[in-house]
């Protein structure tokens, strides 16, 4: 079998969409952007919505408005894609890193709290929903105290903690739309949600190069981060099917944890529990034997993905801020031995049951 990592779903009704908003609206400021925005902000629950060029954007804009920059702290995970710290660098603020617990992949809310204890110059905290996997954020809150909270929920779309949506639970979050997400603009793309209406207005004059209220006044610095009309036109008719696609990825998940429990050193994701529903954006596995195990379901014809090789504080931009090995010693060790099995909507329970086998075969 040829069995793909992720795989988009794009259908004839979204290139029919995106046909009619080239002939008749704006690429840019469409009428659909609005209407997109509003869906989202309907969808996840929030009173505000604002979709921007990216996901990073979506970070870089809602940590400026929410006031953050030089002299600032950042605290969040080196358990992470390097966006999540690179948009608080964008800021001219410091990322500062707690450990995640292995257990579910998030930011451990006991050192988070130590760190919040010590510092006084903590102006965030950006937690991360890693894999689809929803943070406590009511635990995060509860130490954050005062100190807005900004939910990186770029791999989150549909998850749920205690029946809320993820995205209405902190103070902002925010989502990316890159392909391989649960879905997508068929390119580049983003969203802020919060309801704070401040919060959102700032955004959107962030994203349109600090545009006020008047074409061409400019109060403030800004960025040219705005998502384009038919971008929003795919987002729009991507969300209608969400729940749909992450229930059948929730089908996976079970397939894939019911067939590997207990198969050689094979550490499973977290088990959501009753109180979370996970958006299964990737299916991510532990192994010592990490690099073998992908060696084998390759030459099986099955892709997977290291997501992430390397934690954030050990790349070569965070060696040179003074970040050294050891410091993150659960991040490090999760970075060394995860593995990503295919997960998207369009898989066939034979290509399941393909994959299931092809990994018990490694250990067997």
């Amino acid at each position: 079998m040829d069995i793909p990592l992720a795989l988009p779903t794009i259908s004839d009704e979204m290139v029919s969409e995106v046909e009619r908003v080239l002939r008749n609206e704006f690429f840019l400021r469409g009428e659909t952007v609005a209407a997109f925005e509003e869906s989202f902000a309907e969808y996840v629950g929030t009173d505000e919505a604002v979709a921007v060029s990216s996901g990073t954007d979506a970070l870089h804009l809602s940590l400026e408005a929410l006031g953050v920059g030089p002299g600032d702290a950042v605290v969040t995970t080196p358990a992470t894609f390097i966006s999540t710290a690179n948009a608080i660098v964008a800021t001219g603020a410091e990322p500062v890193f707690v450990d995640v617990d292995l257990d579910t992949y998030t930011i451990d809310t006991e050192q988070l709290e130590t760190v919040v204890d010590r510092r006084d110059d903590v102006a965030a905290i950006l937690p991360v929903h890693l894999y689809g996997y929803p943070v406590d954020i009511d635990a995060v809150r509860s130490v954050a105290g005062d100190v807005p909270v900004l939910s990186d929920a770029c791999q989150a779309h549909g998850a749920t903690l205690r029946g809320e949506r993820v995205g209405s639970i902190a103070d902002v979050a925010t989502f990316s739309f890159y392909p391989s997400k649960n879905m997508t603009v068929a390119g580049d793309g983003g969203m802020v949600t919060t309801d704070d209406p401040n919060v959102a207005d700032m955004v959107r004059s962030l994203r349109d190069v600090g545009r006020g209220e008047g074409n061409y006044e400019h109060p403030r610095i800004g960025y040219t981060a705005r998502m384009d009309t038919m971008n929003a036109a795919v987002g729009k008719g991507q969300l209608r099917h969400l729940d749909d696609w992450n229930e059948r990825r929730r089908d996976v998940a079970t397939a894939y944890t019911d067939g590997l429990d207990g198969i050689g050193d094979l550490v499973l994701p977290p088990d959501p529990g009753e109180d979370r529903e996970s958006a299964w954006y990737l299916y991510v596995v532990r192994t010592a034997d990490r690099d073998a195990l992908q060696s084998h379901l390759e030459a099986a014809g099955v892709e997977t993905g290291i997501h992430y090789s390397t934690p954030v504080h050990l790349h070569p931009p965070y060696r040179d801020r003074g970040f050294e090995p050891g410091a993150f010693p659960e991040a490090e060790r999760w970075a060394e031995e995860v593995l990503s099995l295919p997960m998207h909507p369009q898989l066939t329970d034979q290509e399941v049951e393909y994959v299931v086998e092809s990994v018990r075969g490694f250990f067997a």
